[in-house]
């Protein structure tokens, strides 16, 4: 897969939920290299942002699997962990607002509450169960991919629109979108 089989709203099955996996096949551990493939070649074409993260929705899969980086740091470090049917087990911590960005939300960040802390349970791609407490940045990127098996996508947690939006500049920087002119016109983020 490359970054063209990324899909993006108004892309209606971004809103479905997901089914879970019962049994991980071949065909499941090809999605998730595949899905790999796919973030790194999106990544690969931004001078300015790494590929955290990716749901098999966002490649037109409705399955409960996702990859997270292992590493956010380092751009260099191409590894990708595999959880299938992720669940927060339990959410911990105080509730701070700060920026995402999505590959199926093309162009927009926002800032969206998110819990600081989460229990996380899932599988791995052996099948074994794996549960794990996740803080600051993976925490956020796991609810935000979580989030997408259950058909969420991170404008939907954005309340107040006004200056909660924004988009990169040339030099990586986030600038500033005007709600008014620039977002409520595109109706494709909006149910």
């Amino acid at each position: 897969m490359t970054k063209d089989d990324i899909i993006a709203l108004p892309n209606p099955h971004l809103r479905k939920k997901s089914t879970r996996i019962h049994v991980i096949t071949d065909d499941i551990i090809k999605l998730s290299d595949d899905m790999i493939a796919a973030a790194l070649d999106w990544e690969d074409s931004r001078p300015h942002e790494i590929s955290a993260a990716l749901a098999a929705v966002q490649v037109d899969a409705l399955k409960r699997l996702v990859i997270v980086r292992s590493d956010f740091d380092n751009k260099s470090t191409r590894e990708f962990m595999t959880l299938i049917n992720p669940e927060v087990v339990k959410y911990e911590g105080e509730i701070v607002a700060d920026y995402e960005g999505c590959l199926s939300v093309q162009h927009i960040y926002g800032k969206v509450p998110r819990h600081t802390k989460v229990r996380i349970k899932a599988m791995d791609l052996d099948g074994n169960e794996v549960r794990f407490k996740a803080e600051g940045f993976l925490a956020r990127v796991l609810q935000h991919e979580i989030d997408h098996c259950n058909g969420k996508v991170f404008i939907d947690h954005i309340k107040d629109k006004t200056d909660a939006f924004y988009t990169l500049d040339e030099k990586g920087e986030l600038q500033p979108l005007d709600y008014a002119s620039e977002i409520a016109e595109n109706s494709i983020l909006w149910d």
